[in-house]
């Protein structure tokens, strides 16, 4: 039961321009059941979720919303002579999130369900807009040399090795995908990037899940979270890399449960 769910597309204007975003639903059919929006990493998409967002939701009874952000999957590609600035994070939680929510049609808080870059987006989504709750799998509160060593080695693997062959089965342009990503965290002016104090502005709960085998990132982030965001219940997942929804997913699948039925639907 690997198999990806089926997408269609919404159409969107962002910073004035057509975009075009990937997106599909999955779990409950049920129309009036919560919905979980799933934002993936760095190098992520719809398909590259794979049946993990439909297994979860399936559990807790929730319609799950799966897309690829611009740049990524069968979304619109990035332009090959753009270069996402330090903030591409913030544009993606205060504008895309919001013009896609509206595009599709999702009108109350949503649940929230990122992974690495996508728990970065989700967090800071949450410190400006109403959402239920946040699910952070391996998120990103600041850049530590670990994340910058690993980065470094994704680009060797993806130019010298067959990371490039591997990704271009889950994006339309996987250079698009690839190096929007890698060149804005390997750039020196992103060393200053810091969302810790932001964050503090959350007021909805948190849930930061963290592998203690991480090679992007130590247990640093997750802590900061749960410095700055009272209501934050954090899990620390051994034998578990930087994607614990793919190393662990039933201990994920579970932990997830038990958040979600703590934070009743009824309270938001």
């Amino acid at each position: 039961m690997n198999a990806p769910p089926r997408t269609q597309f919404a159409r969107m204007a962002w910073r004035g321009q057509p975009v075009r975003i990937e997106y599909a639903w999955v779990g409950s059919g049920h129309a009036h059941a919560p919905v979980m929006v799933f934002l993936h990493e760095g190098l992520g998409s719809v398909a590259m979720w794979r049946d993990f967002p439909a297994r979860l939701c399936e559990k807790l009874g929730m319609r799950g919303l799966v897309f690829s952000r611009p740049g990524y999957g069968r979304s619109t590609p990035r332009a090959p002579d753009e270069h996402w600035a330090n903030d591409f994070m913030h544009r993606q939680a205060d504008e895309v999130l919001p013009a896609f929510l509206s595009a599709v049609g999702v009108a109350q808080p949503p649940w929230l369900f990122g992974h690495s870059d996508g728990a970065s987006i989700a967090l800071l989504h949450a410190r400006n807009h109403p959402a239920a709750g946040v699910i952070a799998l391996a998120p990103h509160t600041m850049v530590e040399q670990i994340s910058v060593d690993s980065i470094e080695k994704t680009r060797e693997a993806y130019v010298a090795g067959g990371l490039r062959e591997r990704l271009a089965r889950y994006h339309d342009d996987v250079d698009s995908a690839f190096w929007g990503w890698n060149e804005v965290w390997l750039s020196p002016a992103f060393r200053a990037w810091d969302i810790r104090q932001e964050i503090a502005a959350i007021g909805c709960p948190v849930l930061a899940i963290q592998g203690l085998q991480d090679e992007y990132g130590t247990l640093a982030h997750v802590r900061s979270i749960a410095r700055q965001v009272p209501q934050t219940q954090v899990v620390e997942i051994d034998h578990c890399g930087h994607s614990p929804h793919r190393d662990q997913p039933a201990a994920v699948i579970t932990a997830c449960s038990a958040f979600v039925q703590q934070h009743s639907f009824s309270n938001h």
